[in-house]
């Protein structure tokens, strides 16, 4: 596992000094600059992972380099402010400008440590939730204690303990992204970064530079191999990757070294590959559709994930997981499913795997009425036929907008109407609705509901 790297910006040679042997006890790999210049020229060497910053400096000042670098999409690293001259202004600059802190001088150095291991953690879930934003929620841990589901776990948790590539390939929907932050959270590379790569959603040149990164003039792009330093790279669907691309991966990660586009200086990258796929690759190779030598170094370590349809004893699990997962990130209310509903879902054939059951999960939640599942009503929301659809579509409550839109749309109907039912009592509509006040006073605020406002009305 690497150590974060942080760069220390001071005009003051002796507080460098202090900072770098500090820092190294802590377990850190540091670099110094100082001036302005120094540390532009370190963040082009090598994308650090903090920056601690000056404001005073004799070429230039720490604000309007902090300034320069949040201009460029944003800061890439968290910046920690430091200062003997600071004020409330100053210390108010930096952070509308994306610092995580100001510290001021003399420095304590158990605040300065506390804050900088802060800085980290907060940065890394940061971008963790970005990438679970982007991609759906992953599973902490694959669900189910099937045979099949142990056998895999057991598989993941001995690769876990290795450096090697791993090639997870089953159909769509299976899990591979789950079981690929099931792995990452078991190696010991666990602290560092989890990057995902849509590779599909490359092309040509900026898939270059989305993977490597690019120069022009002052500006620096980081790529996604630079922000994974110390971490995994996830290539989702590597199929779909070009085959210059294939190959300008292949030597970069073979050889450790990347150079930006625009750039001259290589950089040396520390990243373990973790590929999914839901095609053969062997398959692709012989077709010529991917370079056999990077299916080769793939797969070093096979992980193959069978379809949902051959462990469907792991449904049950996975569906009062998805139920309660659910219930927690959006508010739907909480239903069982009656024995004959378990049992007609445990022989469907489920052809788009666990993907597919949460979305079916989902959609029992919102459409569906009663604290139970029938039978009946999963026959008819597996034929695509939910509970009274006809009547609603012919009333104009299944519009032509984005799910996101018309969900919003149907819950802000269906509580205002639980509300004229339960008279205003909030107490009522909760236990009716099957959710906490709080929690429903949150859902009537995002939803542009004022429930006052419409018990006046009534």
């Amino acid at each position: 596992m690497s150590v974060a790297y942080v760069l220390v910006v001071d005009d003051e040679p002796d507080i460098r000094m202090l900072l770098r042997d500090v820092l190294e006890d802590e377990g850190y790999e540091v670099a110094l600059a100082g001036s302005v210049a120094e540390a532009k020229a370190a963040r082009r060497a090598r994308r650090p992972d903090l920056v601690l910053l000056d404001v005073w400096m004799p070429d230039g000042d720490g604000i309007s380099l902090l300034k320069e670098w949040s201009d460029e999409d944003g800061l890439p690293f968290p910046v920690v402010m430091i200062s003997g001259h600071g004020n409330v202004e100053t210390a108010v600059d930096a952070t509308r400008l994306g610092a995580y802190d100001f510290i001021e001088k003399p420095l304590s150095i158990d605040k300065l440590t506390i804050t900088l291991s802060n800085a980290l953690e907060s940065d890394r879930l940061q971008r963790e939730n970005q990438g679970l934003r982007r991609f759906g929620a992953a599973i902490a841990e694959p669900v189910g204690d099937s045979a099949v589901m142990n056998s895999l776990r057991d598989q993941v948790q001995r690769m876990a303990q290795h450096d090697t590539w791993v090639l997870i390939s089953g159909e769509a929907g299976v899990g591979k992204h789950t079981f690929a932050r099931y792995l990452h959270g078991r190696s010991a590379r666990r602290d560092n970064p989890f990057i995902v790569v849509a590779v599909g959603s490359l092309s040509g040149e900026e898939s270059v530079a989305e993977l490597f990164g690019a120069e022009h003039g002052e500006r620096v792009r980081f790529g996604l191999l630079e922000q994974a330093a110390g971490g995994v790279l996830f290539l989702d669907e590597v199929a779909e990757m070009d085959p210059q691309t294939q190959g300008r991966l292949l030597h970069a990660l073979d050889t450790q070294r990347i150079t930006r586009i625009g750039g001259t200086q290589p950089i040396t990258v520390n990243v373990r590959v973790v590929a999914a796929t839901k095609v053969d690759l062997g398959e692709a190779v012989a077709q010529g559709g991917f370079r056999e030598d990077l299916y080769y170094r793939l797969n070093v370590l096979p992980l193959k994930i069978p379809p949902l349809r051959e462990h469907p004893e792991d449904i049950p699990a996975l569906l009062n997981y998805h139920m309660v997962q659910l219930h927690q990130q959006e508010g739907l209310p909480v239903r069982s499913f009656q024995p004959g509903a378990l049992e007609q879902l445990r022989r469907y054939h489920w052809p788009g795997n666990v993907r597919e059951l949460r979305n079916f999960v989902q959609r029992l939640m919102i459409l569906g009425s009663g604290d139970e599942v029938s039978r009946e009503e999963v026959e008819r929301t597996l034929s695509g036929q939910t509970l009274q659809e006809a009547e609603l579509e012919e009333a104009g409550l299944f519009p032509d907008l984005p799910l996101r839109e018309a969900r919003e749309q149907f819950e802000r109907q269906y509580l205002i109407h639980q509300l004229e039912r339960s008279e205003g009592n909030m107490t009522r509509l909760a236990e009716r609705v099957g959710l906490e006040r709080t929690h429903l006073y949150r859902k009537f605020k995002t939803l542009g509901i004022d429930p006052k406002r419409l018990k006046a009305e009534g």
